[in-house]
């Protein structure tokens, strides 16, 4: 018998289907430490200019670093720049 979220992940890969729309997760694009991306995000829950918190289905994304600041927030991605040192999942 499948679960559910294994019933999920059997359509995604038998039709190749992007995993983050399909499994509701978040898709974290970093470019150097200059700047990252998170889509597919529920919002922010912390914002200071050495942490972010950012919401997602099945935890929190935390960023921490240096002058970092949200270069743009729509409802499907964040944006954020300045120096970053880490980047944790949190479940």
């Amino acid at each position: 018998m499948v679960r559910q979220g294994g019933v999920r992940k059997l359509i995604t890969e038998v039709l190749e289907l992007p995993k983050e729309l399909v499994l509701d997760l978040p898709r974290i694009t970093l470019i150097g430490n200059a700047q990252l991306t998170v889509e597919n995000h529920r919002g922010v829950i912390l914002y200071t200019d050495t942490h972010i918190r950012v919401a997602v289905a099945r935890g929190e994304i935390v960023i921490a670093g240096q002058r970092l600041t949200l270069r743009s927030i729509l409802p499907d991605e964040i944006i954020v720049d300045g120096t970053i040192n880490n980047v944790s999942y949190i479940s």
